[in-house]
């Protein structure tokens, strides 16, 4: 069956591109004009990927991407991945809209190669079914079972989405030792990332918030200064 994947923008060029692009390589599109249509779509039909611009009529994209957080903390249901269409100029947002649980983002005017690649990465790790004999991994307080999905620090199971789970577990299998952005973003996102790197600091600085919910006094997720990140539980 193939991957149903809602695009939302308000331009009707990108939107037949994209539709024809993705229809193409097999996925299945519907989509949406406005902010509050693709709230709806995403509630009635669960898609399994949004392409969604910031920049919408009615609610754009960062308040869709606020209220779906918001909807699937709620509902203990698993956030829908994102991946954001931004303009150039569209710096400060676009950092706001990974802060709120985007997965990637893309700027406009994009490669329409790039961009298909991007949504197969992206189902492809939310997608991902833990292979027989993962093992949990303990470290101190820290447990990350991927067996499970699941993460636990001093007890407490956090409340990770599937892009934040993969960061804390490779980070905790090679604990101690400094992964740069690139090895992150080749050992998570599955690719080699061509634009900004932050989208990996903005993921770290969410995992970071949770990890301080349970373990206010720690810092498990340490930045090297010029290198990269590392784990110390």
């Amino acid at each position: 069956m193939s991957a149903k994947i809602l695009v939302v923008d308000d331009e009707q060029p990108i939107i037949d591109v994209l539709t024809y692009n993705l229809q193409r390589a097999g996925y299945d599109v519907i989509v949406a004009w406005d902010g509050a249509e693709a709230l709806a779509l995403v509630r009635r039909e669960r898609p399994a990927l949004m392409i969604l611009d910031l920049m919408l009529p009615k609610l754009n994209g960062i308040e869709v991407c606020r209220a779906l957080r918001r909807e699937a903390i709620a509902n203990q249901e698993p956030d829908i991945p994102i991946i954001m269409l931004t303009a150039r100029d569209e710096e400060i947002d676009r950092v706001l809209g990974l802060e709120l649980g985007a997965d990637d983002y893309v700027v406009k005017p994009f490669s329409v190669r790039e961009l298909v690649a991007r949504v197969k990465a992206v189902l492809r790790r939310a997608q991902q079914m833990p292979a027989d004999g993962n093992k949990a991994i303990r470290l101190g307080d820290l447990l990350v079972d991927k067996s499970r999905y699941e993460a636990r620090l001093a007890g407490c199971l956090l409340d990770l989405t599937t892009l934040e789970f993969e960061v804390l577990h490779t980070l905790t299998r090679q604990a101690h030792h400094v992964l740069s952005r690139e090895q992150l973003l080749e050992q998570v996102w599955g690719y080699e990332y061509l634009g900004d790197q932050r989208v990996v600091d903005a993921v770290i600085k969410r995992l970071r918030a949770k990890l301080r919910s349970a373990a206010p006094d720690r810092e498990l997720v340490v930045t090297v200064r010029g290198v990269g990140y590392k784990l110390e539980a």
